[in-house]
């Protein structure tokens, strides 16, 4: 079974949440005969394909970007191509300019949308996108949400009702890498232990601002893991604020990002803007044992997380609350503890990659017209 996946980017040049679903689809659907290509645009073509163990990414150059959908003139005729090769389209959603190349590649093959996000943040022109969004997601096979949450409280899911199904996002523990000792120490030496983590792409709808409020005057430290179009704005607020406990780190290879995992209090998601739609950094956290801190938000985020059980929910927009569960667990190891374990149960019962991977396998099956 070839299955290809259609995204405005991808690794090696962008990573992100929604980079790693792709790649823990690719991963977790091998087991189950799928062979996986990525179609995405990049700022390089050097190489044109890009062979990873996940998957051979094949890369469009990009031309331009509008509101946060990527442009490309060569995605269409290499879409075209790549269709010749698949027997299933995955598309991740929302991805304006994919929407196009389907209906203009005049797709045969069986087709799926893993919705991720509804269109928050560019209203104008999210109601001009609508007609051909509704369209689009009405011509598809099959459309997957990945937590029951966010299709309760999804205007634009609602109407497709049966349509849809439900498939946590899933992590394969061994995909990522080990930290040894010697990295071990390097990361303890630079930013120390019992911290508070933040792993993900700087953007606003990541609310970073409350973590920076909440940390003025802080007995502990927060190190910020990550790069992006707010870097240097939340750089800046940070020195305003005389921030000296807080670190940014920049870019980190995964094994300084489980390191640091190892080392920390607690990895904290600070968001509460439904763009921030699963938070796959709260599931890295919740593998790796440590209590999780969020706002709640009612959207998937709040399918990971448990008030007392996997870490602490606290109230949205708030930097006095943020600051109150930081306090509390760093005064309270036992309980961070406690919470931790708490979060890595959740993780191994609901979102192991064996899991997510079985589940789109049936689906990919399903469209193929071979259930089972």
């Amino acid at each position: 079974m070839r299955v290809l996946h259609v995204y405005r980017s991808y690794f090696p040049e962008t990573q992100g949440g929604l980079e790693e679903t792709i790649r823990q689809i690719c991963l977790s659907t091998a087991a189950h005969g799928v062979e996986s290509r990525v179609l995405c645009t990049s700022g390089t073509i050097e190489p044109r394909v890009v062979r990873r163990d996940e998957a051979a990414v094949y890369r469009c150059r990009r031309t331009g970007e509008i509101a946060s959908c990527s442009l490309s003139v060569e995605a269409f005729p290499m879409f075209r191509r790549l269709l010749g090769w698949a027997n299933v389209v995955h598309y991740h959603f929302p991805w304006p300019l994919a929407d196009f190349m389907h209906f203009t590649g005049r797709v045969r093959v069986p087709t799926v949308v893993t919705y991720h996000s509804d269109i928050v943040r560019q209203r104008l022109l999210g109601w001009t996108y609508t007609p051909l969004m509704r369209r689009f997601l009405g011509s598809v096979d099959r459309i997957v949400c990945t937590s029951p949450n966010y299709l309760a409280s999804s205007k634009v899911l609602k109407r497709f009702g049966d349509r849809v199904d439900v498939v946590p996002i899933g992590l394969d523990e061994e995909s990522y890498p080990c930290a040894d000792d010697a990295l071990l120490e390097r990361t303890h030496a630079g930013y120390g232990s019992g911290f508070f983590l933040f792993v993900g792409v700087l953007r606003y709808y990541k609310c970073l601002h409350i973590l920076l409020e909440a940390m003025r005057g802080a007995p502990y430290r927060a190190v910020i893991v990550g790069s992006g179009p707010l870097e240097r704005q939340l750089k800046n607020r940070s020195q305003r604020l005389g921030l000296s406990n807080v670190a940014f780190t920049g870019y980190l290879p995964d094994p300084m990002k489980v390191a640091l995992l190892r080392h920390c209090r607690a990895v904290v998601l600070p968001s509460y803007l439904r763009a921030e739609a699963f938070g796959v950094s709260l599931l890295e956290g919740a593998m790796a044992g440590k209590p999780l801190i969020s706002a709640e938000v009612g959207s998937g985020t709040s399918h990971v997380y448990v008030h007392g059980e996997t870490g602490l929910v606290v109230e949205p927009r708030s930097p006095e609350a943020f600051r109150k569960a930081m306090d509390t667990l760093h005064r309270e190891p036992e309980l961070a503890q406690t919470l931790g374990a708490g979060a890595r149960c959740r993780f191994e019962r609901l979102f192991n990659g064996r899991l997510m991977g079985r589940r789109y396998g049936d689906i990919y099956s399903s469209v193929l017209g071979h259930p089972g």
